[in-house]
């Protein structure tokens, strides 16, 4: 965007005379800041020959003299393309190439509007001179008054003796003073001296010098700085530093002080690769963490790219390694939350076409707090292919990969899989339902070395497993009156029929594999593990069934699914040991989403082991939301036999919560968070957040008590010495327009927390 501050009136023989006096419209000033209107040429069909370079004056009366002065009165109106200027009389010195206006004077273009007591315009050398200026910067908030404002021959803005601000006329919730500033329209950016900010009318801060953009061009400079306190860290002080080191390039620096553990940096360093490509680098790094007792040093690396070489290529890097298991727990980084446990480090390239594509990942999963790390996979080499109706409406599919998997520590087996799974299928689709048989043949050659390991695994391993499947589906619908209302009311019931063959497993080792979750959706899986280790056999219906209701608007109001899997057969593998199952059935698992009444919501889920009579895992939230900026949220979970680990028990995890955010007033917002745990009686988070926010200037005030997650870890070894709460003070202050960025935002307060918001599933449209 390239912002122009010029009259360009010196094309005096194209001028247009007109005697016509066209209505100003009136501003009505609302929150987002608007200019007054200057005047322009409404109807220039009617006068011939207009180009965007010729210059039309309107006024009620002129006199004027071939090569003299030229005088207009009453409502006189300058204009030329996108720029305006009226005023109440005007003088045109032909001969001197000068323009003198004043009288209600509004100037305007596509960048800014001025209105002032005078103007002097210098067309020869293209300059201009205000007195008594007001300014609006089109299309932004940015308005102010100058004693004093010029427009050079550059096309620059100079300002003498003014001030600007992002509210409303006569709001003075803040205000920049300046003895001057100057506008470079060609860096988009302004350089303000000897300023003083005022806020409520009151000078709180002197600024001998500093930068503001006027558009989103970037530049290098300080940023506002931080400010917090908590048990953790005690106080908190950052002053980031932003870099623009070139259009493709850009560095972030945020120092930080903590009284309670030292200095702290943070460096975020970005960049684009071509058109299709960008990534990011972070350093960050504590010397000699005060607050434990060996006082070590602290850091985190972290790299990500992503993006496309061509139409077929894709790229993808993803590296994160930290100094400590609680890092993310003590420290404020801008790479994890304190509730990830896993750093991931990914690369991937692949090719794609319609109708197949080929990739090469490798992969090493770092978890946090766990003694035994996961497999690496170094690398994955992948291919599939896929292709619709390929005969007599029969859909082909081929999935394959070769893996090599590698560990870091010597003792454990290594290994190298080759796995190819063809499959056919046959989807037939209609209105009332859908039935898809598929058949699938599952190749897997394995390849291991034991190293040192007790396990007792062969060299190789081939394993051959067939699989059938067929899932059906049948849509029923029936008009229902209820309640007083009319609804449509459909029935959906489904079935799936799976077997998958046997083979013994047990001489193969556990590499990239775990057991999927048993909810309403899982029911319908043709697997019961992720990876490729353990394909358990089964010879198994699941029975399934979901129904809605749909108002007349056709706006889903109500939606209630439930299944079960009725094992014909037991399975002879059941878990990573290879323990025979004896359930003859699967959890009955339970999913509701519904409008109960009005702005009332409920959504929960449930899976219940008819067999054993056991509640396995239960969740419920109950919304009142009667507007978008209006909510009130009770929350249930119950986890049985869930591994703590930290300390290798297995624990029940039963907790309620609370969650709000309401408006207090049009300004005013406040948003609470309460966990409370009901099986250690004790509370785990609190969270309570004020924000008031108006047109230019926003602040938050906010409390956080929660539960700290502390790992064993070399650093400080000793958990008893680890604070087990973590409580803390937080204020954030926004100017906008000055430095600040938009609203705080109200949504971000729900997510600050260990137990982000989660939102009940969309009722369909």
């Amino acid at each position: 965007m390239q912002i122009r501050y010029f009259l360009a009136l010196s094309l005096l023989p194209n001028l247009v005379l007109a005697q016509e006096s066209p209505e100003i419209e009136e501003a009505q000033l609302q929150c987002a800041v608007q200019a007054p209107v200057s005047p322009s040429i409404n109807d220039r069909d009617s006068i011939s020959n207009i180009s965007a370079e010729d210059i039309v004056i309107i006024s009620d009366r002129s006199e004027a003299a071939m090569g003299d002065k030229a005088q207009f009165s009453g409502n006189v109106s300058f204009s030329q393309g996108s720029r305006h200027i009226s005023a109440d009389e005007a003088i045109l010195d032909q001969k001197n190439e000068q323009l003198d206006a004043n009288g209600n004077l509004i100037f305007s273009d596509e960048q800014f509007t001025v209105t002032a007591d005078s103007l002097n315009a210098q067309m020869l050398t293209n300059s201009a001179t205000l007195t008594g200026a007001k300014y609006w910067l089109n299309g932004q908030q940015i308005n102010g008054d100058a004693q004093q404002l010029k427009i050079t021959e550059q096309n620059n803005l100079e300002l003498s003796n003014t001030n600007f601000t992002t509210c409303p006329p006569g709001d003075n919730s803040w205000r920049l003073e300046a003895k001057e500033i100057r506008i470079d329209s060609s860096e988009e950016w302004g350089e303000i001296w000897d300023a003083k900010l005022r806020i409520a009318d009151v000078p709180i801060m002197y600024i001998p010098y500093m930068t503001i953009p006027v558009s989103d061009k970037r530049k290098s400079g300080f940023l506002f700085p931080g400010f917090s306190t908590s048990t953790t860290n005690g106080v908190e002080v950052s002053v980031p530093y932003y870099w623009n080191i070139a259009p493709e390039y850009d560095l972030t620096f945020t120092p930080t002080y903590m009284s309670a553990r030292g200095f702290y940096s943070k460096t975020e360093f970005r960049y684009l690769a071509g058109e299709q490509q960008d990534g990011q680098f972070n350093f960050e790094f504590l010397a000699n963490d005060d607050k434990l007792d060996n006082s070590p040093d602290r850091y985190l690396y972290h790299w990500r790219h992503q993006g496309a070489i061509n139409e077929n290529w894709r790229v993808q890097a993803n590296f994160t390694d930290v100094s400590d298991n609680n890092y993310f727990n003590d420290l404020s980084s801008d790479v994890n939350r304190s509730t990830d446990n896993q750093l991931s480090r990914i690369g991937e390239i692949s090719y794609f076409e319609r109708d197949w594509n080929l990739g090469m990942r490798v992969q090493d999963i770092k978890v946090l707090g766990e003694e035994e790390s996961p497999y690496q996979v170094m690398p994955q080499l992948n291919f599939n292919y896929q292709t619709n109706d390929f005969w007599n409406g029969l859909d082909f599919k081929f999935n394959s990969e070769l893996t090599n998997f590698q560990h870091k520590e010597n003792d454990y087996a290594t290994a190298t899989r080759f796995h190819m799974e063809p499959s056919i299928s046959w989807p037939i689709q209609g209105p009332a339902g859908s039935v898809t048989s598929e058949v699938k043949l599952l190749q897997t050659q394995y390849w291991q070395d034991n190293n040192n390991s007790n396990d007792e695994l062969d060299d190789t391993v081939n394993r051959t497993i067939p699989q059938v499947r067929i899932h059906g589906q049948i849509n029923f619908e029936r008009q229902l009156a209820m309640l007083g209302s009319n609804y449509k009311q459909t029935l959906e019931p489904q079935f799936q029929y799976l077997y998958v063959g046997y083979e013994d497993q047990s001489n193969i080792g556990v590499y990239d594999t775990a057991q999927l979750q048993e909810d309403y959706f899982g029911l319908f899986r043709d697997r019961r593990f992720s990876g490729l280790d353990r394909i358990a056999d089964t010879n198994q219906m699941t029975l399934g069934l979901t129904t809605r209701l749909f108002d007349e608007a056709n706006v889903e109001k109500f939606k209630f699914s439930i299944g079960q899997i009725v094992f014909i057969e037991d399975s002879k593998i059941n878990s990573y040991n290879d323990i025979e199952a004896d359930a003859s059935t699967s959890v009955l698992a339970a999913e509701i989403d519904a409008n109960m009444y009005q702005d009332w919501f409920i959504s929960g889920a449930v899976q219940f082991d008819t067999e054993k009579g056991e509640n396995k895992k239960s969740e419920v939230t109950l919304d009142f939301r009667p507007s978008n900026d209006k909510l009130l949220q009770f929350s249930y979970r119950y986890v049985p036999d869930l591994l703590n680990t930290n300390t290798n028990d297995r624990v029940n995890i039963s907790q309620i919560g609370m969650r709000t955010s309401w408006p207090i007033s049009d300004d005013l917002y406040f948003v609470g968070n309460f966990y409370y745990d009901l099986n250690e009686s004790r509370n785990i988070e609190t969270y309570t957040g004020v924000q008031y926010e108006s047109c230019c200037w926003a602040v938050r005030l906010s409390y956080h008590y929660r539960i700290k997650t502390n790992y064993d870890d070399d650093l400080n070894p000793s958990l008893d010495s680890r604070e087990e709460f973590e409580s803390g003070v937080y204020l954030n202050f926004i100017i906008k327009g000055l430095g600040g960025s938009g609203p705080l935002g109200v949504e971000d307060m729900l997510d600050d927390g260990l137990f982000n918001y989660r939102k009940p599933l969309y009722l369909r449209n």
